[in-house]
C-alpha cells in the first residue's frame, strides 16, 4: 500500500475513533501500536510504544510539568487570587471598563503562575464574573473579557501547552517560554487597547465607580490592598528572574515557584488539609493525563517517521500545489483553527505536529517561532464555535442570565484582536524571538 495511503486510512482511523468518545491518548496511541503492528510486525513493530516510554522517562525538563500545575492549583484553591483581584477594583474602578482592564491583569499574571487556561476560567468565572455584572458591566462584554483573558494562560510562561510542543518538536522549553512572554503581553496590550477604546466611546458597556464607592476607600485602604496583591506576583518573580539570570534551571525555578506558593498560602492561613489534598490529587491528575497524552505523541510520531510520511506531505504543497513557504505556513494555521471547533490544544498537537514541524524545518521557519504561532493559533480555536473549548466552560460558569447565544457574540471582537496579534508576529518574528536570541545569543 503506497506510504500516503497508510498516512491517510490512520488519520482516518484516528477521527473516526474519537467519535466513540474515548480518551484522546488511548485513542491515539491505539492507532499508533496497531499501526506498528500491521507494518512491521515482529521486526520491531511492538518495540516502539515501549522505547518511546523511555524517550519520555530521561526527559528531565519534563519534571516543571507536575511542578507548575501543583503550583497554579495551589494559588487557585486557596483563593489567593482574591486579594489581587481586590486591588485591581479598587485601582482600575475609576477608569472607563476599568474592572475589565483589571480583569485581564489578572488573567496575565494567573497565566504566569498557572500554564493552563483552565485555571484562569475558572478564577475569572467565579471572581470577576458575578463583580462586573452586579456592577452593571455589558454582559457580552464580560463573558468576552474572562474567555480571552483565560487563553492566555497557553502563550505566557509557565504554559504547559509549549511544554508539549517543546517535547514533540525537540525544542529547548526555556527559549519557548521566553518566546511567549512577549508576544503574551503583546495580546493582553491589545485586549486592554480594546476594552478602553469601546468603553470609552459606550461608558454603558463598563461604567466606572461612583464617586461615592470611591470616597468609601481609604488611602490606607488602597495601599493595603496594593501591598496584599503583590504576593502573588512575588511568586513569580521569584520562580522566573533567578532563572531568566541564570542562577537556576528549569526544573529547579519550578520548585521554587512551586515553595513559594505553598510558603504563600501558609502565610496567608490558607492552606488547610482539604487544600493540600486536593492539590495534591489534582496535580496527580492532570500530570498523568499529559504524560499519557504525550507517550501517544510520540508512538504516533515514530511511525509517520518510518513511513516518510512527512516528505509526501511536503511535497504536496511545495510540488504538486505549487505554494509558497508564506502560503503554506498560513493554510497550516487555517487547519489548525478549524480542528480548533471541535478538538482541544493538546489533541491537535498529538495530531498534527508530527506532520507540520518537519515540513515547518524543512521551510527554514524558525522551530520556537512557530511554536508562538501554534500557540496563538489555539488560543483563536478555543473561542471559535461552534465548539471552542472555552466557550462551553463559560456557558457550565456563567449565570442562566447569560445565554449560549451571548457567549458567542462575545467573542466576535476578541477573536479579531487576536487573529491582528497573530498577523503581527507573523510579519514581525523578532517579537517572538527578541527575548530568547538576546539571552541564550548575548
Amino acid at each position: 500500500m503506497p506510504t500516503e495511503m497508510i498516512a491517510a486510512l490512520m488519520f482516518g482511523s484516528l477521527l473516526l475513533l474519537m467519535l466513540t468518545g474515548q480518551r484522546m491518548f488511548g485513542v491515539i496511541g491505539f492507532v499508533a501500536v496497531v499501526a506498528a503492528l500491521f507494518l512491521w510486525g515482529d521486526r520491531g513493530g511492538h518495540d516502539i510504544a515501549f522505547s518511546q516510554a523511555f524517550k519520555l522517562m530521561n526527559w528531565f525538563p519534563l519534571i516543571t510539568l507536575p511542578m507548575f500545575i501543583f503550583m497554579g492549583y495551589v494559588l487557585s484553591e486557596s483563593r489567593l487570587a482574591d486579594d489581587l483581584y481586590r486591588m485591581f477594583h479598587v485601582w482600575f474602578g475609576p477608569v472607563p471598563g476599568g474592572l475589565a482592564i483589571g480583569t485581564i491583569v489578572l488573567m496575565v499574571l494567573i497565566s504566569a503562575m498557572n500554564g493552563l487556561s483552565v485555571a484562569g476560567m475558572a478564577i475569572g468565572s467565579t471572581i470577576a464574573l458575578p463583580e462586573l455584572l452586579k456592577r452593571n458591566y455589558d454582559k457580552r462584554m464580560v463573558t468576552g473579557v474572562i474567555q480571552a483573558g483565560s487563553s492566555l494562560g497557553i502563550l505566557i510562561p509557565p504554559s504547559v501547552v509549549m511544554v508539549l510542543y517543546a517535547m514533540i518538536a525537540r525544542q529547548p522549553v526555556a527559549q519557548l517560554w521566553l518566546a511567549g512572554i512577549l508576544p503574551g503581553l503583546l495580546m493582553a496590550s491589545l485586549f486592554i487597547a480594546y476594552i478602553w477604546l469601546r468603553c470609552r466611546l459606550n461608558p454603558a458597556l463598563g461604567p466606572v465607580l461612583s464617586a461615592e464607592e470611591r470616597a468609601a476607600i481609604s488611602t490606607s485602604e488602597k495601599y493595603r490592598l496594593l501591598l496584599a496583591g503583590v504576593l502573588p506576583l512575588g511568586i513569580f518573580l521569584v520562580m522566573m528572574v533567578p532563572f531568566i539570570l541564570g542562577y537556576t534551571r528549569l526544573v529547579e525555578s519550578s520548585v521554587i515557584g512551586a515553595l513559594a506558593a505553598v510558603a504563600a498560602s501558609v502565610y496567608k492561613k490558607r492552606m488547610t488539609r482539604q487544600v493540600w489534598e486536593t492539590c495534591l490529587v489534582q496535580t496527580l491528575s492532570v500530570s498523568c493525563m499529559f504524560l499519557w497524552i504525550i507517550l501517544a505523541a510520540l508512538a504516533f510520531g515514530a511511525i509517520f517517521d518510518g513511513l516518510r510520511a512527512v516528505e509526501f506531505v511536503r511535497d504536496f504543497f511545495i510540488t504538486d500545489l505549487g505554494l509558497n513557504r508564506w502560503q503554506i505556513l498560513i493554510l497550516m494555521q487555517l487547519s489548525f483553527i478549524l480542528m480548533g471547533t471541535f478538538l482541544d490544544d493538546t489533541a491537535m498537537l498529538v495530531i498534527v505536529a508530527p506532520l507540520y514541524v518537519p515540513i515547518v524545518r524543512a521551510l527554514e521557519f524558525d522551530l520556537v517561532w512557530y511554536g508562538v504561532l501554534y500557540t496563538i493559533t489555539c488560543q483563536i480555536a478555543y473561542m471559535t464555535p461552534p465548539f471552542g473549548y472555552n466557550l462551553f466552560l463559560m456557558r457550565a460558569m456563567a449565570p442562566s442570565s447569560v445565554s449560549l447565544a451571548d457567549i458567542y457574540r462575545s467573542i466576535v471582537p476578541f477573536v479579531g484582536v487576536m487573529i491582528l496579534g497573530l498577523a503581527l508576529i507573523m510579519i514581525f518574528p523578532q517579537i517572538a524571538l527578541w527575548l530568547p536570541q538576546t539571552l541564550y545569543n548575548p
